[in-house]
């Protein structure tokens, strides 16, 4: 399910969610078009710059999430955070979204750190701190609707989906295939981050209590 936009207006200029989407791109373009690096070279970069739970920096708990190892990962990641952080932008202020996307960015990288601690494969990718924005939207905009792509067989349809409903079932397929990957014994760390994307949106839900609404739409978001 392919989420395209919430039905929820946007009263403000979200600035940091655009800008946060035009770093990744710009840092993705960067490593992979514009630098004369290697394919060696590209693959030390994000092992310097990635999380790798069995040498752990603390810096890539920052860096890490302006990484992306392909377009699909990029794209898809940049689609929620447009979706669902704008909205979240706008409710908060720009500051203090800045700061409560990169503490849920933290967060999950702790929790992924914590359930593999010993991978040596680098953890790359913001989509923990977007399961964060999602997890703080579930709480915020409860009542939303959201404009979502669906595959049903062999063709797509457009559907409008409730905004709890959807990041549950979200939260839910990452629940699940994060507690599937500990019965794996062959599993050594790599692919999907799971645990990063359980603990960023926890994580987002507990946090987002600590923002609350800018004063000039308090009576908005609080009209029945």
């Amino acid at each position: 399910m392919i989420p395209l936009r919430s039905s929820e207006r946007v009263y403000s200029r979200t600035v940091v969610t655009g800008t946060l989407i035009a770093i990744n791109v710009v840092i993705f373009l960067y490593t992979r078009y514009l630098a004369t690096l290697s394919y060696d070279a590209v693959n030390q970069f994000v092992k310097s710059w990635g999380i790798v739970p069995d040498d752990l920096h603390l810096i890539t708990l920052l860096t890490s999430m302006f990484l992306h190892g392909g377009w699909l990962h990029l794209l898809g990641n940049m689609l929620f955070l447009w979706v669902f952080g704008r909205n979240l932008e706008d409710l908060i202020g720009g500051t203090r979204f800045l700061i409560f996307y990169l503490l849920c960015g933290v967060a999950a990288a702790g929790v992924q750190v914590l359930a593999n601690p010993h991978s040596p494969v680098p953890t790359i990718g913001a989509s923990g701190a977007i399961a964060g924005v999602m997890g703080a939207y579930l709480v915020k905009f409860p009542r939303s609707q959201i404009d979502t792509l669906v595959l049903l067989i062999i063709f797509f349809t457009r559907v409008t989906i409730p905004a709890p409903f959807y990041l549950l079932l979200w939260f839910g397929m990452q629940f699940l295939n994060g507690f599937e990957s500990i019965g794996d014994r062959n599993y050594t760390g790599g692919g999907v981050a799971w645990f990063a994307h359980i603990g960023g949106f926890i994580a987002g839900m507990l946090l987002i209590r600590l923002f609350p609404a800018r004063q000039r739409w308090r009576h908005w978001y609080d009209e029945p």
